[in-house]
């Protein structure tokens, strides 16, 4: 913890009052945006900058897909999308639209190993899944293939889906679904390519289908692109037993808006 690394750093004994603790670390690392660094007043957010240039997902959206509209077409409404192609997962809920600082900020904790960001960042999928984590009962996060895991050394997703159930006081299992296929990466990919590249990728292993069968799961992922990798870990779930799957990611790729 950063007020650990200060109280080391100066000699100061762990015994020192929490307050203390606290002004001396803002003192060696003072407080700064997550994203442009510049000053702020508090560590693990952003600057009133960086926050009003990002486009948060609000409603009205489609209550499946979670599509924001243009126009209010009234309370329950669905996008065209999701009655012409019903998604196999029960609803999609994300934070912002992947652009700009919420791609930049997607791709820190991803590619540049900025950890320190998921706090913040499922702070806010927390709440942009309120009403799904209220009735959930497990949240568990798209797995990566062993191997990948191995030369990232961390799961973005599960880091963001740790939080999350923190934050929801809900039971966190990553366990319970498995990457079995070491897959392509998605990037670059056709619609297409990214599903054939992900099918059957997912199992649920024997041992922890209890924790799936009858389960209304929350499923964390980092962006929201296709839908071909939630799409295909939503299946295993669900041939598991999973009663209600909920699709939960920070960033979403919209090419449009209804």
């Amino acid at each position: 913890m950063p007020g650990q690394i200060v109280q080391k750093a100066l000699g100061v004994s762990l015994a020192v009052p929490l307050g203390i603790a606290t002004v001396l670390r803002d003192l060696v690392f003072p407080p700064s945006c997550a994203h442009c660094h510049v000053r702020t007043e508090r560590h693990g957010g952003l600057c009133a900058r960086c926050w009003s240039s990002l486009r948060f997902i609000e409603r009205p959206y489609c209550e499946v897909l979670g599509t924001p509209f243009a126009h209010d077409p009234g309370t329950g409404m669905l996008s065209a999308e999701a009655i012409a192609h019903p998604p196999v997962f029960d609803r999609l809920r994300s934070v912002a639209l992947h652009e700009g600082i919420a791609r930049d900020l997607v791709h820190d904790l991803k590619y540049r190993d900025r950890t320190d960001l998921a706090p913040m960042m499922a702070a806010w999928m927390a709440r942009a899944g309120t009403e799904a984590l209220a009735d959930c009962d497990v949240v568990i996060s798209v797995p990566l293939h062993r191997f990948r895991l191995f030369g990232r050394k961390f799961n973005q997703s599960a880091e963001l889906g740790r939080h999350v159930a923190r934050l929801a006081g809900k039971r966190f299992c990553p366990q319970a679904l498995l990457r079995k296929k070491r897959t392509a990466q998605q990037v670059g990919l056709t619609a297409n390519a990214r599903a054939l590249n992900v099918r059957g990728a997912f199992v649920v292993p024997e041992a922890m289908a209890p924790e799936v069968f009858g389960r209304h799961v929350v499923l964390v992922d980092d962006v929201f692109t296709t839908g071909a990798t939630v799409s295909a870990a939503t299946r295993a779930l669900k041939k598991a037993g999973a009663r209600e799957v909920t699709v939960l990611t920070f960033a979403r790729a919209i090419s449009g808006l209804i």
